[in-house]
């Protein structure tokens, strides 16, 4: 447990600083910015089944985002996550969240750092875990998911960025014996690249 906490301590301190550079970097002149991006992340999180049980799990996830009119763009969001020990049991869950919906983009005068927020819908499937039902134990589930959130990008070229922090609410209805509602707080940082 202590080297997966070092090693995630690290990869923070990795994008960080990666992201310092980057900021240092980049240069004054102002660009059109890409039509197109594609972001692959890793990403941590913090599973809430409304119980005050709450477990972390890891993975990762692309994004494809295509920039429409002015600021506003859609985006498509595939996610995996895993954990072996759902709140403290031996139970795994494996998550995958296939979400899309608008993004918002606001670059600052200088271009060093690009903001962005957005409210993504669509569907989430948990599977190799438990999800019991009034009548019965399953294996698999399918369900609603939102989320929103945003994060920050830091453009290293016209056509490269990092990927410094993104943070989102991911609310998901698998059933799990309570209330059949997850709130899960995905946290990432990756690399960005644009066409």
């Amino acid at each position: 447990m202590e080297r997966s906490i070092c090693g995630k301590a690290l990869l923070g301190a990795a994008c960080m600083f990666a992201a310092c550079m980057a900021w240092g970097q980049a240069g004054s002149e102002v660009q059109e910015p890409p039509r197109v991006e594609v972001a692959l992340t890793y990403d941590s999180a913090l599973a809430n089944i409304t119980t005050g049980q709450e477990s972390w799990m890891e993975g990762g996830s692309l994004q494809l985002q295509g920039r429409v009119w002015g600021r506003f763009g859609i985006v498509a969001d595939i996610a995996g996550l895993h954990t072996g020990h759902l709140n403290n049991s031996a139970t795994g869950l494996d998550l995958i969240t296939a979400t899309f919906g608008p993004r918002y983009t606001w670059t600052a005068a200088h271009r060093r750092v690009v903001f962005f927020g957005q409210v993504l819908v669509g569907e989430a499937h948990g599977m190799n875990g438990e999800f019991p039902t009034s009548t019965t134990l399953n294996s698999t589930a399918n369900s609603f998911a939102l989320q929103i959130g945003g994060g920050v990008n830091v453009p290293v070229t016209h056509r490269f960025a990092v990927r410094a922090f993104e943070a989102n609410w991911l609310r998901t209805q698998l059933p799990n014996a309570t209330t059949g509602v997850e709130n899960n707080l995905r946290l990432g940082a990756g690399l960005v690249l644009g066409y």
